[in-house]
């Protein structure tokens, strides 16, 4: 009886202790399966991941192509600031620059119309203001001569007195516009004021002097409207 209880008991043990083994691989397969199943895993994600990259790789290719044809038009413009040529311009700045030069053209143009209008309009009044004066002279004359035939006695008289201050406030208007009359007698003579109609030998007077004056000289501002007509001596 001991010794079926003892072989029983053994039996026992050895069946635990195959029990426990069995456990222990079951246990040391169990990881193995796990690593495998996560190696495969790895794997297929690295699979998916390349294909991915190859795709990216795909455009990349195709972004690193077009970079050839960038580099060739930065080239491009690199040798054409080389060697000295200008980019085409745009035809609305074309246009602006056209219009702008023909404004600028049309400005001076009238700007020169201006001034020529003003100049000659200042050169007509000059020549009509002349010709008027050239017309009153003939009246300050009669006034002058009128005035100098009158003598001492017919000085009182009102209407000689009257003829006198009309002469009078004639020439101060004729002044006033800017008439004034050519220096002659005692003065040399000068052919752009004066109008020599005789000559005289006098020793009281040097070479080419204005001895008497038969009719007097006007100017005008800065012009001559009337020489004067004189005598010149020597």
């Amino acid at each position: 009886m001991d010794k079926e209880k003892d072989m029983n008991q053994e039996k026992t043990q050895e069946e635990m202790v195959k029990e426990a083994v069995e456990e222990a691989k079951k246990a040391a397969a169990e990881p193995a399966e796990d690593e495998e199943e996560r190696v495969g895993a790895e794997e297929q994600a690295e699979s998916e991941e390349d294909s991915d990259t190859a795709g990216d790789s795909g455009e990349e290719t195709e972004g690193v192509e077009a970079e050839p044809a960038d580099s060739e038009g930065a080239s491009g413009e690199k040798k054409s600031r080389f060697f000295g040529k200008k980019n085409k311009k745009d035809k609305k700045d074309e246009k602006i620059e056209e219009l702008t030069d023909k404004l600028t053209r049309q400005m001076a143009e009238f700007d020169n119309f201006r001034k020529r209008t003003e100049k000659e309009k200042s050169q007509m009044y000059e020549i009509g203001a002349k010709d008027i004066i050239d017309k009153i002279l003939p009246v300050v004359d009669n006034f002058e001569r009128g005035l100098g035939a009158v003598t001492e006695e017919e000085k009182e008289n009102p209407f000689v007195q009257g003829m006198d201050k009309v002469y009078k406030q004639l020439m101060t208007t004729l002044e006033g516009v800017g008439v004034k009359p050519i220096e002659a007698v005692g003065q040399e003579f000068n052919p752009d004021f004066h109008n020599a109609v005789m000559h005289e030998e006098n020793e009281e007077f040097g070479e080419n002097m204005i001895t008497e004056e038969f009719q007097k000289g006007y100017m005008y501002r800065d012009s001559v409207v009337r020489h004067s007509m004189v005598k010149v001596a020597n």
